[in-house]
């Protein structure tokens, strides 16, 4: 697909920022852990880790650091052995659901904010600069941002557009990308475990609502979208997906909390 040629295939390394640089003005120090759920990605995870290393290596700065933790989610494939050996750190999740993998993943953490992000996404320089801007800044709780998905057809261009007014308007997150400060997300509880999708708006209430008691924002970045994968819309048919909605609208809480009735997310297709 043409999003995938974003990044090069060739497995990155993965260090700490060197922090000695002097030419670039200090801020204060701050580690990001970036948390990667995986299930059966051993097609896109490299894709992945390669756009997060281009994009921190390109916001080097004095008293940046970052960690990247891979969680296998009980994959089947190599998504686990590509992680390891692409330097990064790999938890083990059992149980198949992705908002419980996001937080076995935050449970590893050490940083100060965490990053999520999923393992079909691409991260760029821009937004990443961005992100640091906005935890620099001091006035916000966390972010997300918009996507943009390559290659889709009018009618998934069209709930695209529909999607990316929502999450402006009412600051919710899309679950492709959440940041957040880490005591905030420890104290929320982190992602609502009984919910099998739309934990991330979930999440983007609760920061909210921690942010507004200590004058902290939580925010959409637009600048620098998001690139994912447009293969839920290339794998499912027009029929399949809109079931899917209606499904997740006219049922909410039972369909939410049902992962049999969320084939889209969880039935393996890749």
């Amino acid at each position: 697909m043409a999003w995938r040629a974003v990044i090069s295939r060739s497995p990155p390394s993965f260090h700490s920022v060197d922090s000695t640089l002097t030419e670039i003005p200090a801020f204060t120090p701050m580690h990001l852990s970036i948390v990667i759920p995986a299930f059966n990605e051993e097609l896109l995870i490299l894709d992945c880790l390669n756009s997060i290393q281009e994009s921190v290596n390109a916001n080097q700065k004095p008293g940046f650091t970052h960690e990247v933790i891979v969680v296998d989610n009980n994959s089947t494939d190599r998504t686990a052995k590509l992680a390891t050996q692409a330097g990064a750190k790999v938890v083990f999740e059992p149980i198949n659901q992705i908002g419980r993998a996001r937080n076995t993943g935050a449970a590893a953490a050490t940083g100060d904010w965490l990053l999520f992000v999923d393992a079909d996404s691409l991260l760029n320089p821009g937004m990443v600069a961005d992100i640091l801007h906005m935890i620099e800044g001091g006035k916000h709780v966390g972010c997300g941002s918009v996507m943009h998905m390559p290659n889709l057809p009018w009618w998934g261009n069209a709930a695209m557009q529909l999607w990316t007014a929502f999450s402006v308007i009412f600051r919710w997150a899309s679950g492709a990308l959440v940041v957040c400060r880490t005591d905030a997300f420890r104290d929320v509880g982190g992602f609502n475990q009984e919910l099998f999708a739309a934990d991330e708006i979930d999440l983007s209430q609760l920061l909210k609502q921690w942010g507004r008691k200590r004058g902290l924002k939580f925010t959409i970045l637009t600048r620098h979208p998001l690139v994912t994968s447009p293969r839920k819309v290339l794998l499912y048919t027009g029929r399949e997906i809109a079931g899917q909605i209606f499904s997740v609208l006219f049922s909410p809480r039972k369909t939410l909390q049902d992962k049999k009735k969320l084939p889209i997310w969880y039935d393996g297709r890749r």
